[in-house]
């Protein structure tokens, strides 16, 4: 069985991030995985450890994108690809979705495990367009994976009214949630070894298709600015006798909250 997982760099968002003129302040920022995909990684290589899957990641992304991968590598990844392409400086959902369906039709994978979403933008669209694009079925929100067979796998996924059970037959596209599993804390020989394995470096031509082709010049969305979120105004602060305080905060409530 070969398997393609996604990872995507996203900003540490346990930081704190700033914003100025409707952008991003960057300096002092810091990348990590996107948790959602880490736990992709670690779904594979759990595949890998138990059934002797193949596995390949992809990222795309700028030139510190091959630390994402080499992290990815030391987690038991056996194999790498980068794509970088000033194309896809402004590219959406849509459009990494195109591109990764290149990348699906290179390498005659039999299933792709992406994460749910991404911590930056929370849109989680891409792994469901990859399927649309190429026609597979798909199952998101997916807690848990078990092989059947090499041409079926059985997903449990949380639904709206409790945990649901669904078999696929491969290929397939799933996208998954954080708490499938704990993803683990590289070894430092993995790390060591990390440094060392080659990572597959493409952009949109080594890949077999151009910008036109994945609809890089025509977005479907676009962030036209950040804004912070509306800081908590302090509490107030009581002392006296309960009687006068009741009758205070039930005065309040009804003047300024507007909630009675």
């Amino acid at each position: 069985m070969k398997i393609l997982t996604t990872v995507k760099k996203v900003v540490d968002v346990e930081l704190n991030i700033k914003v100025n003129d409707g952008a991003i302040v960057e300096e002092g920022l810091q990348y990590v995985i996107n948790a959602w995909d880490e736990s992709a990684v670690e779904a594979a290589v759990q595949m890998k450890e138990n059934h002797g899957a193949e596995t390949t990641l992809v990222s795309v992304g700028g030139g510190d994108n091959t630390d994402v991968i080499r992290r990815c590598y030391a987690m038991g990844i056996e194999n790498g690809i980068h794509i970088e392409d000033p194309a896809l400086d402004k590219a959406d959902s849509s459009i990494f979705a195109k591109v990764l369906q290149k990348v699906y039709e290179a390498g005659n994978y039999d299933l792709v495990i992406t994460g749910k979403q991404a911590q930056d933008t929370d849109s989680g669209h891409t792994g469901i367009l990859l399927a649309e694009y190429l026609g597979l079925p798909c199952v998101s929100n997916v807690i848990g994976i078990e092989v059947i067979d090499e041409q079926h796998i059985s997903v449990s996924r949380a639904g709206d009214s409790g945990t649901e059970i669904v078999e696929l037959s491969l290929p397939a596209v799933v996208t998954v949630d954080v708490s499938i599993n704990e993803p683990r804390l590289p070894q430092m020989r993995g790390i060591m070894m990390a440094k060392k394995k080659k990572i597959e470096e493409m952009d949109l031509a080594a890949l077999g298709t151009s910008p036109d082709e994945v609809g890089a010049g025509a977005p479907k969305s676009e962030i036209i600015e950040f804004m912070e979120s509306e800081k908590r105004k302090g509490g107030q602060k009581f002392e006296g006798d309960a009687a006068e305080i009741t009758a205070k905060v039930v005065q309040l409530l009804a003047d300024e909250a507007k909630v009675l």
